[in-house]
């Protein structure tokens, strides 16, 4: 039997949509704080770092993480504004399409007497 590759959830942070709604309201964040009892969370729940979504021990974690390069790629990828659901519809094509659409009737063809040949006359 082969190695079964599973994902590990015990280490898995919250999506950049998550966060950005999380830096846009305090409400929002308030929420998810305030999901988790503060006896379960590293440091009593005091350090905490939004733009990663991840509890620290004590300040010197947090302070060092803040200047670490994962934080740092974090923020980079945060600057960025999310897809909407309109912006991802759109790019599979289920947008709306203000374009207006005829179908054209094939014409038929015009005699005209520049195109049409005309014959020489002979002389004998």
């Amino acid at each position: 039997m082969g190695s079964i590759r599973r994902s590990k959830t015990k280490r898995r942070t919250r999506d950049l949509d998550q966060v950005h709604a999380d830096l846009r309201s305090p409400k929002h964040l308030a929420k998810h704080t305030s999901a988790k009892a503060a006896e379960d969370l590293p440091g009593l729940g005091r350090y905490y770092c939004v733009e990663c979504a991840k509890w620290f021990e004590g300040d010197a974690g947090l302070v060092h993480h803040r200047k670490g390069k994962n934080h740092k790629r974090r923020v980079r990828m945060l600057r960025a504004e999310p897809y909407s659901q309109q912006e991802a519809e759109a790019a599979v094509g289920l947008g709306v399409d203000n374009r207006q659409r005829t179908v054209r009737q094939p014409e038929a063809p015009a005699e005209d007497a520049a195109d049409v040949p005309q014959e020489m006359e002979v002389e004998a």
